[in-house]
């Protein structure tokens, strides 16, 4: 910063000293024309001349120099800016990315950081430089009157008015605009990437999504030009009243000269002097616009940068005990999304003790994920309260409660990595060597897939980036299953573990998972009942609520909704409506339930 403000200084100043320098030089050229070739004549010619070279050689210096120290300082601001905005990226609820609000003023946070603090220090170098020179070009025409400054001044403000009138009529249409760049940003992923690249050519959607995608961009198209149109002939305007202005300046500089009031060095550097200074103030005024431009664009980085989650840790959190004692318990929780008047939850309660395998089914909507995200804190309860061992899980540090699990999330992430570093993902921090890392591998089925591989586990896995090989979504979900077997936690909560798994690696994998979580506690959130009857305990949800406990064999012998659901599933029929429970899970696992009864 500092090299860059003298440099700044430097560059303003040099051009006022060429213009000066160049009245001397004209004038001493006028009095030596007709002298004669000798040294006398020509020293007054060529000291000013040789100071010229050297101001123009000190320019190109100070340029070079200047365009490194830009550059560094550009890389600095961005990584820096960039840093800010995936600290908050993280820091966020995740409410927040459920929320279309948030996704626009994420949106608008990106697009500003590419450019815009790096064109505010430009701008504010740029009036910096521009206040120098024009300050001194002011200095260097005070001379010849007093009032020419103020001329100067007024020749530019319909440019100032233009120039502000513009940039705020700009940035309100790029912030109304926001949610349609989104949505052609959606187009072309549709489009382009590989995730739908087969279901967009079965079902013949390129057509309607190019369609939509020029639809969208035409309209902005026609916007922009059209803006862009009106400011040009603003432009336009305030130009030739400048013009009028100046040209009025130099006429009456001219009257002088003609009277034998002025040298003809004086009408050079007074042509120089107003040209570059009328230049200089629209050069200063652009600035300002500039810079009040980017000052509101940059309001919505800062607006980003100020989001607050609600989801954050005590003042004085308590340390939670190492490992699981006693329960899990959920105590009359009631909990609705934001933004949905939908309670998912409501006088919620449930007790898990330690060291057991636990299952909860029932049917979609009926809020089984959602006590995952309540129990890892993604979301806090409008009610009740979620204890371990009696703590309630808001007096634990965020950083310290998510230590307690390890999570298998219904949609895992394929990493674009190798597949040793898929496995470790799950716990960054671990000392664990190669050898834990396969033991979670084979716990969860997927060494023998990653043997496999051409360079086994350290073969890049997903197609994004060169030489990657693909994997079945079942492969992938084997090793985000040995990713959550890797982070050594005591709570396992896994979300549909073996929904990409058949009958015959689902009973294998449940018999390594139950080795696996000896001594910890497991939720095992599962459509398929062929996984739920062998858990040490199901929970029945049905609209928020537990409807029904037990083991497998006591819930067939109530004859309740769990029951009805297995002979469902077991004769290939559907229950009757008004019971979705039964269509939800028979759907899903009627060939589970079928091959475990063969």
């Amino acid at each position: 910063m500092l090299a860059w403000l003298i440099l700044l200084v430097l560059e303003g100043l040099l051009p006022a000293a060429l213009v000066y320098l160049s009245r001397s030089l004209v004038d001493s050229l006028a009095a030596a024309i007709g002298t004669g070739w000798s040294w006398e004549n020509i020293w007054p010619i060529a000291f000013p001349a040789a100071l010229i070279i050297a101001v123009i050689a000190l320019q190109e210096l100070t340029q070079g120099v200047s365009s490194w120290v830009r550059t560094a300082q550009a890389e600095l601001v961005r990584d820096h800016l960039s840093a800010l905005v995936h600290e908050k990226s993280l820091a966020v609820d995740l409410a927040f990315y459920e929320s279309p609000e948030y996704h626009d003023q994420l949106e608008r946070a990106r697009t500003d950081l590419s450019s815009r603090p790096l064109a505010l220090l430009e701008s504010m170098g740029g009036l910096l430089q521009n206040s120098i020179t024009l300050l001194a070009m002011a200095t260097l025409l005070i001379p010849y009157g007093v009032w020419l400054p103020f001329v100067l001044f007024i020749s530019i403000i319909p440019a100032f008015y233009v120039v502000l009138h513009f940039n705020r009529r700009y940035h309100r249409w790029w912030e109304q605009t926001t949610p349609d760049r989104r949505r052609a940003q959606y187009y072309d992923m549709m489009l382009t990437h590989s995730a739908v690249a087969a279901e967009l050519r079965l079902f013949d959607l390129g057509p309607y999504f190019k369609s939509s995608y020029q639809t969208l961009r035409r309209r902005m198209r026609i916007e922009r030009l059209t803006f862009t149109r009106d400011q040009g002939l603003a432009r336009l305007g305030a130009g030739l009243a400048g013009v009028l202005i100046s040209g009025s300046a130099l006429a009456w500089m001219l009257w002088r000269a003609l009277q034998g009031r002025a040298t003809l060095g004086d009408l050079a550097l007074f042509y120089q002097a107003f040209q570059r200074g009328q230049g200089l103030l629209r050069s200063l005024l652009e600035n300002l616009g500039q810079i009040y431009a980017n000052t509101l664009f940059l309001g919505n980085l800062f607006e980003f940068l100020e989001l607050k989650p609600r989801v954050a840790d005590p003042l004085h959190p308590l340390l939670p005990q190492p490992a699981l004692r006693e329960a899990i318990r959920f105590q009359q929780v009631a909990f609705r999304y934001p933004g949905s008047d939908r309670r998912v939850l409501q006088d919620f309660n449930l007790t898990i003790p330690a060291g057991q395998i636990v299952a909860i089914v029932g049917a979609n909507g009926a809020g089984k994920s959602t006590l995952l995200k309540l129990l890892c804190r993604f979301y806090d309860p409008e009610a009740g309260l979620i204890k371990l061992d009696g703590t309630d899980i808001r007096d634990i540090s965020l950083q310290e409660l998510r230590r307690l699990m390890t999570v298998l999330f219904q949609w895992p992430v394929p990493y674009q990595a190798t597949a040793a570093q898929n496995i470790a993902f799950g716990d960054l921090a671990a000392t664990q060597g190669g050898a834990e890392l396969e033991a979670a591998a084979y716990s969860a089925g997927a060494h023998d897939v990653i043997l496999g591989l051409p360079k086994g586990y350290d073969t890049l896995l997903g197609k994004w980036f060169a030489n990657g090989v693909e994997l079945s979504v079942g492969e992938w979900q084997r090793l985000a299953l040995a990713r959550a077997f890797f982070r050594q936690a005591q709570i396992l909560i896994l979300d549909e573990p073996t929904s990409a798994l058949d009958s015959w690696a689902e009973a294998d994998w449940f018999d390594r998972f139950r080795s696996l979580a000896n001594g910890r506690t497991a939720i095992i959130i599962t459509h398929r009942f062929t996984i739920a009857r062998r858990a040490d305990m199901i929970h029945v949800m049905d609209a928020g609520r537990i409807v029904e406990s037990g083991k497998h064999d006591e819930l067939l012998s109530r004859g309740g909704m769990y029951a009805r659901s297995w002979a469902a599933q077991l004769n290939g029929q559907a229950l009757p409506v008004g019971e979705p429970l039964a269509s939800s899970m028979g759907s899903s696992t009627l060939s589970n339930g079928a091959a475990a009864k063969v």
